[in-house]
């Protein structure tokens, strides 16, 4: 079954997609950006990357970080934070629904019916 994949821009330099959402949610789930960055199977600079462009992007930091230490430092989402992850998984059920009757025939075409 053909699947949808939704990026959203939000302005000519800025956009959000599956990616740095999936690095989000890791982030949130494990407490570390190293550990979300192993976890989506990117480099922990490229994480970092990802997470300063969003941050600019939404003008607000959306990931919150202590540094290391004795007891080891830590990442989680702020509030913006969780607001983006969970509006962008809200646009795309949304998307899903609406595309679902146009994927089935998409997949009619491929199975050759």
């Amino acid at each position: 079954m053909p699947s949808l994949s939704l990026r959203i821009d939000l302005d000519p330099d800025g956009r959000v997609g599956p990616g740095k959402i999936a690095l989000l949610e890791q982030i949130e789930a494990m407490g570390s950006i190293s550990a979300a960055a192993r976890a989506v199977g990117m480099s922990y600079k490229r994480a970092w990357d990802l997470v300063e462009e969003s941050n600019r992007i939404f003008g607000k930091p959306l990931v919150s970080t202590q540094a290391g230490g004795r007891r080891g430092g830590g990442a989680e989402l702020t509030p913006a934070g969780t607001a983006v992850v969970r509006r962008y998984r809200a646009i795309e059920e949304a998307a899903g629904k609406a595309a679902a009757l146009h994927m089935e025939a998409l997949q009619a075409e491929i199975d050759g019916a």
